[in-house]
C-alpha cells in the first residue's frame, strides 16, 4: 500500500506538470496562429520586394502553411491512445512530446514557436487521452490545478505569462525533464500492478464516451475565454482585476477541497438524476448571463461562481471502462478539440466583424453565404459562451445514474483547503499595484506644461501582427507622455494571448490607467496619466459597419484645475464588399462625430469647455470635410502646418502614408508637436506638448 500511494504521488506531479505545459501551449497556440495568419493575409498582397527587411513579423507564407499542416497532424495524436493504449509505454511518449514542445516555444530551432506549441498540444492531448484510460481518477485534478497554476504565472507577469519568454529556457528546461523522468518512474512502477487489477473495472481504469470530448472541448472554450481568466471577468463584470483575482483562484480550486464535493453531491443527489445535469447547465448558464450582462459587484461574483461550477464538470469527463468494453476516447477528444476551435474561431470574429472581406473570385459564388454568416457574429459574445456552457454540461446531462463528486477523509479536506488558501493569498500578493506618485504642480515642483498623447496600438501587433507590448511600452516612454490616448486596446482577448493590455501598460509604465469597453467588454479605448485622473467615463457611439466605438472622458489635474480628455475612434474606410460605399462610411463616421459633440454639449451645458484635448483615431485625412469640422468648431490641432511627412501617423507597406490620428487642443496654448519613429504598431504615436495655467 505504501508503494501504491508513493505511485500515486508520482502520476500526480506528472499530471500537473503535464497540464501546466498544454494549458500554457494552447493560450499560446491560439495567439500566434492568429498572428501567423494575420501576418500572411498581409504578406500575400505585397511585393515581396517592398518587405522592409528584418521587420518583425513577416512570415514566409510556405513556413506558416506547415506550421498550420503540423497542428492538424498534432491534434491527431490521440488516436494513438485509441489504436494502442494498452501499452502503457505510451505514457513515456506523451509525457515526452509535451515536455518537449513546451521548450521549443522558447526557441527557433529546430522548430518555430509555433510549431513547438502544437506539439505541447497535441502532446497534452495524447497524453490526456492515455490518462483517462488508465488513471482517469487524475483527470480532474490536472486540470483544475493546471488553471490554477496558469493563473499564478499570469498573476506575476501582469496577466501576461513570463513563461512564454525565451528568458524562461532553463527553468523550464527543468521542469520538462521533471516531467519525462517522473513519466518513467511511473511507468516503470505501475508495471508491478497486477493483471487482476489490470482487468477489474476501476476509477482509474476509464473512458471517455463521446458526450465527455464534447464537454471536453467546451469546458476548454469557457475556462480558457472567461472563467480561469480573472482579467476578462474583470473586464466583463467591470469590477477591479486586483480585487478579484485571488477570488477567481478559489472559485477554480476550491473543487479541489473533498468536503467541498461531498456537499455539491449531496446538493445535486437531491434531484431526479434525469434532470440533474441539465440543471446544473441552467445555473451556470444563469450566472454566466447576470455576469457578462451586468456590471459590478454582482455580476463579478456570478462569474466566480461560475468559474466554482464549471471546475466541478471536470470530474464528469470520464466514466469507469467496463470489462471488455471498447475505448474511442481519443476519437472523442479530437471531436471535443474541433468544437473548440471552432469556438474560439467564432469568438475571435465577434470582434473582428467588420473587416470580413469578400471571397476570392474562385469562391465569389459562396460570398452570400460565407462573409454575411461572419459579419453575424457581432454582438455574439455570450451566445458563444452560453453555447460553451450548453457543450461543457453535456456529460452531466447524460449520465444520470452517477455522481462522481467523491468525499474524502477530514484530513485531506485540510489539506487542500490549505492548498487553495495558499495559492488565492499568493495571488492576492503577487497582483498587488505598484505604488505611483502623481505628476503634478507644487510651489516646490513648478509644472508649465505638460504632454498628451495619441496611440492606436492595434491590439499589441505591428502591421505584420507580430505582438510585442514591450515595444508599445518603450514607444510610450521615450515619447515622455504624461497622458497617453489608446486605442484599439484589448484587455483579455484569446487572440492577443489574454493580456489586460491596460493593466499591463499602466503597470510597466507606472501610469494609472482607465479602460472603457466598447465590445464584449475586452476591447476599447484606454487612457494612461501619471497626472492624478479625479475622473473618467464613456459612451457609446452608433457604429454600423464598423467595429463598436465609443467615446472616452478622463479629467486629470495637473493643478488646482482640470484638464478634460477626450478619447474616440471613428469607423475606418475600408473596401470590404459589403455593398456600403465609402461615401456611406464617412456618413458614419459623420454621425459619430456629431454624436460626440452632443455628448461633450450635454457634458458642459453651460457651454464652458474650459480646458479641453480630443484625440484619438479620426480615420480620415486632414483636408476632409470631417476634420474640417473640428476646426470649425473651435479646436486647434497642433500638427497644422508641418509636413505631410512629419505628421503621418499610418505607415503601411506599400501604400502611401497618411495622417489618421489627431490630438485637438482647446483654451491651452501648444507648444510643440511630434511623431514617434516607432513601428510598434501599424500606427505612430503623436505627441502634442500644450502649457497649462495654474488654477485653471
Amino acid at each position: 500500500m505504501r508503494n501504491r500511494l508513493r505511485l500515486q504521488y508520482v502520476y500526480f506531479l506528472e499530471a500537473v506538470l503535464i497540464g501546466v505545459f498544454f494549458v500554457q501551449a494552447l493560450r499560446f497556440l491560439i495567439g500566434m496562429v492568429y498572428s501567423r495568419i494575420g501576418s500572411l493575409s498581409v504578406v500575400t498582397v505585397l511585393d515581396p520586394a517592398a518587405l522592409p527587411p528584418g521587420t518583425p513579423g513577416v512570415v514566409d507564407p510556405a513556413v506558416v502553411t506547415g506550421e498550420i499542416s503540423f497542428l492538424v497532424y498534432m491534434l491527431a495524436l490521440p488516436l494513438l491512445a485509441a489504436l494502442f493504449g494498452r501499452a502503457r509505454g505510451l505514457f513515456i511518449l506523451a509525457a515526452a512530446l509535451t515536455a518537449a514542445g513546451r521548450v521549443l516555444m522558447l526557441t527557433d530551432l529546430p522548430f518555430t514557436p509555433t510549431m513547438g506549441a502544437a506539439l505541447a498540444v497535441g502532446g497534452g492531448l495524447f497524453y490526456t487521452a492515455m490518462l483517462v484510460r488508465h488513471r482517469a481518477s487524475i483527470l480532474p485534478y490536472m486540470f483544475v490545478l493546471a488553471l490554477g497554476i496558469d493563473q499564478v504565472f499570469r498573476a506575476l507577469g501582469n496577466t501576461l505569462d513570463p513563461s512564454w519568454s525565451p528568458r524562461y529556457l532553463q527553468i523550464q528546461l527543468v521542469l520538462s525533464l521533471l516531467a519525462a523522468a517522473f513519466s518513467v518512474l511511473s511507468v516503470l512502477g505501475q508495471r508491478r500492478i497486477s493483471r487482476r487489477d489490470e482487468t477489474a473495472v476501476s476509477p482509474d481504469r476509464g473512458l471517455m464516451p463521446f458526450w465527455g470530448g464534447i464537454g471536453f472541448g467546451g469546458l476548454l472554450f469557457l475556462e480558457l475565454s472567461l472563467l480561469s481568466l480573472p482579467n476578462a471577468i474583470a473586464g466583463r463584470a467591470d469590477v477591479d482585476y486586483t480585487s478579484f483575482a485571488p477570488f477567481v483562484a478559489l472559485g477554480t480550486l476550491l473543487p479541489l477541497i473533498p468536503w467541498v464535493r461531498r456537499q455539491a453531491r449531496n446538493f445535486i443527489a437531491t434531484f431526479d438524476g434525469g434532470v440533474r445535469g441539465w440543471l446544473w447547465m441552467l445555473f451556470t448558464a444563469l450566472l454566466v448571463m447576470v455576469g457578462t450582462r451586468f456590471q459590478g459587484l454582482v455580476a463579478g461574483a456570478a462569474l466566480v461562481i461560475a468559474a466554482f461550477t464549471a471546475g466541478m464538470m471536470w470530474w464528469w469527463l470520464a466514466r469507469p471502462q467496463a470489462e471488455k468494453e471498447r475505448s474511442f476516447g481519443g476519437l472523442w477528444i479530437i471531436v471535443g478539440m474541433v468544437m473548440f476551435f471552432l469556438l474560439v474561431a467564432g469568438d475571435n470574429f465577434t470582434y473582428e466583424y467588420a473587416y470580413v472581406r469578400s471571397l476570392a473570385p474562385e469562391l465569389a459564388f459562396l460570398n452570400d453565404i460565407i462573409p454575411p454568416f461572419l459579419r453575424g457574429f457581432r454582438g455574439m459574445g455570450l451566445g458563444l459562451l452560453l453555447l460553451g456552457v450548453f457543450f461543457a454540461a453535456l456529460p452531466m446531462a447524460q449520465t444520470p445514474r452517477r455522481i462522481p463528486w467523491e468525499g474524502g477523509s477530514p484530513l485531506q479536506s485540510l489539506l487542500a483547503l490549505l492548498v487553495v488558501a495558499g495559492f488565492a493569498g499568493g495571488i492576492a500578493y503577487m497582483v498587488r499595484p505598484p505604488a505611483i506618485a502623481a505628476v503634478r504642480d507644487t510651489p516646490q515642483s513648478p509644472l508649465s506644461s505638460i504632454r498628451v498623447g495619441t496611440y492606436n496600438i492595434h491590439g499589441g501587433f505591428n502591421e505584420f501582427y507580430h505582438f510585442d507590448l514591450e515595444a508599445i511600452a518603450r514607444t510610450i516612454q521615450q515619447s515622455g507622455a504624461n497622458a497617453v490616448l489608446l486605442q484599439q486596446v484589448e484587455a483579455g482577448r484569446l487572440t492577443s494571448f489574454g493580456v489586460d493590455q491596460p493593466l499591463w501598460l499602466a503597470r510597466r509604465l507606472l501610469m494609472p490607467a482607465r479602460f472603457f469597453p466598447t465590445n464584449e467588454g475586452l476591447q476599447g479605448l484606454a487612457i494612461l496619466s501619471n497626472v492624478e485622473i479625479v475622473y473618467d467615463d464613456g459612451a457609446l457611439l452608433t457604429s454600423t459597419g464598423s467595429p463598436q466605438t465609443g467615446l472616452q472622458r478622463a479629467q486629470i489635474r495637473p493643478d488646482a484645475g482640470v484638464i478634460t480628455l477626450y478619447n474616440t475612434w471613428l469607423a475606418f474606410l475600408l473596401e470590404t464588399g459589403d455593398g456600403r460605399s465609402i461615401e456611406q462610411q464617412e456618413q458614419d463616421q459623420q454621425r459619430q462625430l456629431n454624436e460626440a459633440f452632443a455628448i461633450i454639449s450635454a457634458q458642459h451645458p453651460d457651454g464652458n469647455l474650459g480646458r479641453m484635448i480630443i484625440g484619438g483615431t479620426f480615420n480620415n485625412v486632414a483636408d476632409s470635410p470631417l476634420i474640417g469640422q473640428m476646426r470649425a468648431a473651435g479646436f486647434s490641432d497642433p500638427f497644422a502646418g508641418l509636413p505631410q511627412e512629419l505628421t503621418a501617423t499610418l505607415w503601411r507597406t506599400g501604400l502611401p502614408r497618411v495622417r489618421l490620428d489627431y490630438l485637438w487642443v482647446r483654451s491651452m496654448l501648444a507648444l510643440g508637436a511630434v511623431v514617434m519613429d516607432s513601428s510598434a504598431s501599424d500606427h505612430r504615436m503623436a505627441v502634442i506638448e500644450v502649457q497649462i495655467s495654474r488654477g485653471g
